[in-house]
């Protein structure tokens, strides 16, 4: 995020053109020129695309050292949209490597609250936000935030090197990467932005003026996807997080759209747009690049995180975890009074003390998911054995549990796909068969290249056997641009035998498509009502009508059918208290549904009841905060979730446990009954890439 307050117009990252509600407005607006550039007259041709083969049964790479890389856009992007994640793996022992592709440096000065402006100064402003980021990274691993960091340069491909800071507090180890590109450019306002786009730009790296590397570097596009590449190959990262590379379309009237630091046309920073579509192109070019000549797949999952999206919606951090995200800032904004040892600033200045948290935007007060939902899906084999599905280098794989009830995996299966965004939706059909839903990158590329996303499905041939070649199934929008802002695919089997998949779309609605008896699909049809987050939810009643609920920035929004096999329909659902995520909506015993969610700014979980009728709210308290998941239990509803401590807890009848061991939890994990008792089994995504299993009636730890 850059400076907070300092910011001009700003480039759309992924794409050529503005967005509308049907279609595409035929060119961008022209952009301001600033900054430093290198270009060639006559532009260098294209390379062609490295794509990964979708086709099954590729050997996958297996460690069980865990390793997170961040790559960010600009310094303190983690701390305002990857946090309290971050911090979770950092706490587990998890070492980081934190790449930061620009400099940061915006217009140079490093405004100071209550006094006047300073003087432009790009190489001391980029070097104090390294310095805040020093600062934050100490404290984050418990040390003095004015610990002595090792600074070096390191060697990056294609001849070309960067900065490089290193801490280490027992088993915790910080690495910052400092590439440096500037924000803004001679020939364009924004950077970044023009590098995606633009074959005929080359850019000069900003010198921050502590750093040890005291020569400009160039790049150009290929470039900078190779450098990314290299890091990857380097450093060999099980768990990779960037930011939204297809932010939402949003409407604002340009004083808006200004003070909310927005790009034109869409939720989000046009860098940030840029690097998550970088960052993304490389990780396919590195699955491309390993498994050429039957080379194996890495073993690496991803997350995207949302960015200024975070403005638009209910806040979803309770007071505590955001009482510790903020106080991440608080050495990151640093203070002008600070001795820290560094001559060009102690910190970004304006982000200092309690500003985060004053902002209006209220980037601080959420961390959300641009591919939400529990990962990986679970499913129960004929034999009872269990068996988890979920998306590893960008391709779906498949693990099997030993032997019913053993508690541990066997080798992942790959079962191609790829490159698959990193949330898999699945529904289970009558006679036991497995579909697998994903949101699939069809073509991601700058240049000129499309970037095209699609729904896929994988259809299991026999119950708990092998699969169907991969199907496509389209996209609810008809346009490229507007097709790569819908939701993950979510999928429910109703008891007439069809299968309803759901997804949002680009109006921030409800698309959907139905699987007839047959197995023929149906049209996408728009399902109109409100705008909602993404992250569906679906459930059955008691009368066989399949519900689709979303969470709405004053309510929760509804879908069903009057009776079984008809269209869905939006409903009225009363005033049902604001939700601060997605509800998590279970079968009641009298065939009616119940929903289980937060309020915004909430750690309580409350259960009320849809349907029109006046609902009064029942506190259940569980307190925590991120994705719910609740099923129907013989001893009442199960809930799962994490604490405000970011543990995994499983709440069955009025026992409440808690996950203390094993390898540090992934965002959402899946609960599961297991068997005629319903015994209730967490399965989630280790920072080590995989699956762990968590029963703990059966005593296993996770």
């Amino acid at each position: 995020m850059p400076a907070a307050g300092a910011h001009g117009d700003t480039a759309t990252a992924g794409g050529r053109s503005r967005p509308r509600r049907r279609s595409v407005v035929a060119a961008l607006t022209a952009l301001v020129a600033a900054g430093a550039v290198t270009s060639c007259s006559v532009p260098a041709p294209r390379r062609a695309t490295a794509t990964a083969d979708p086709a099954p049964g590729m050997p996958i790479a297996s460690s069980r050292r865990a390793q997170l890389m961040q790559i960010l856009a600009h310094p303190d992007d983690d701390l305002y949209f990857m946090n309290p994640d971050t911090q979770r793996m950092l706490d587990a022992g998890v070492p980081l490597v934190s790449v930061y592709v620009t400099a940061g440096e915006h217009d140079g000065r490093n405004h100071i609250p209550g006094e006047k402006d300073v003087p432009a100064d790009k190489a001391d402003y980029s070097s104090a936000r390294h310095q805040g980021l020093r600062q934050a990274y100490a404290a984050l691993i418990g040390l003095d935030k004015f610990a002595d960091w090792t600074k070096g340069v390191v060697s990056l491909n294609g001849d070309r090197q960067a900065e490089i800071n290193t801490l280490t507090n027992g088993s915790r180890r910080v690495e910052l990467i400092f590439l440096n590109l500037p924000m803004h450019t001679a020939r364009r306002y924004m950077a970044l932005p023009s590098l995606w786009q633009d074959r005929a730009l080359g850019l000069n790296t900003v010198v921050a003026a502590d750093s040890r590397l005291r020569r400009t570097v160039a790049y150009d596009y290929d470039a900078l996807i190779d450098v990314l590449v290299g890091l990857m190959e380097q450093y060999r990262p099980t768990v990779i997080q960037t930011l939204d590379p297809d932010p939402d379309i949003q409407h604002s009237d340009e004083a808006t759209r200004k003070k909310d630091s927005e790009q034109h046309g869409y939720s989000d920073h046009a860098d940030h747009t840029a690097v998550a579509s970088f960052s993304w192109a490389a990780m396919v070019r590195w699955v491309a690049h390993a498994t050429k000549d039957d080379g194996e797949v890495p073993g690496f999952v991803a997350t995207s995180f949302r960015g200024y999206y975070n403005r638009h919606w209910p806040k979803n951090l309770p007071v505590p975890v955001l009482r510790e995200k903020a106080t991440g800032l608080v050495p990151y904004g640093g203070d002008p009074d600070w001795e820290c040892g560094n001559p060009a600033g102690c910190g970004d200045y304006n982000v200092g003390g309690i500003r985060p948290l004053r902002n209006r935007k209220g980037w601080v007060r959420s961390t959300h998911y641009r591919y939400p939902g529990a990962r990986p899906v679970v499913a129960a084999e004929p034999s009872g054995r269990l068996v988890a599905y979920g998306v590893l280098g960008l391709r779906t794989v498949r693990w099997r549990e030993t032997r019913p009830g053993s508690g541990r995996w066997g080798a992942p299966d790959d079962l191609g796909g790829g490159p698959l965004a990193p949330t898999l939706g699945a529904a289970t059909l009558r006679d036991g068969r497995q579909l697998l839903f994903a949101l699939r990158f069809a073509s991601i590329g700058g240049h000129g290249s499309t970037n095209r996303r699609e729904i896929v499905l994988l259809e299991q041939r026999s119950p708990g056997g092998e699969f169907l070649a991969w199907d496509g199934l389209g996209n609810p929008e008809r346009d490229d641009d507007r097709g790569r802002r819908i939701g993950v695919p979510v999928a429910v089997a109703a008891p007439d035998g069809r299968v309803h998949l759901f997804v949002r779309n680009a109006d921030k609605g409800i698309s959907t498509r139905i699987r007839d008896t047959d197995g023929s699909w149906d049209r996408w049809r728009d399902l109109g009502g409100a705008e909602i987050q993404d992250g569906l939810s679906t459930v059955v009643d008691g009368a066989g009508r399949v519900h689709v609920f979303g969470a709405g920035r004053k309510n929760v929004h509804h879908w069903t059918q009057e009776t079984m096999g008809l269209p869905l329909t939006f409903r009225s659902d009363g005033e049902l208290p604001v939700p601060g995520d997605q509800p998590a909506p279970v079968r009641t015993r009298d065939g009616g549904i119940e929903l289980f969610y937060r309020r915004p700014a909430s750690s309580l979980v409350l259960a009320v009841r849809p349907g029109g009728a006046p609902s009064r709210p029942r506190k259940e308290g569980f307190e925590g905060y991120g994705l719910l998941s609740a099923a129907a239990a013989p001893g009442g509803p199960v809930l799962l979730g994490k604490d405000t401590r970011g543990r995994v807890q499983l709440r069955t009848g009025r026992q409440l446990l808690t996950r203390t061991q094993g390898n540090a939890a992934l965002d959402s994990p899946a609960l599961h009954l297991r068997g005629p008792r319903g015994t209730a089994t967490a399965v989630g995504m280790g920072a080590d890439a995989h699956p762990w299993i968590w029963s703990p009636q059966s005593g296993t730890a996770g």
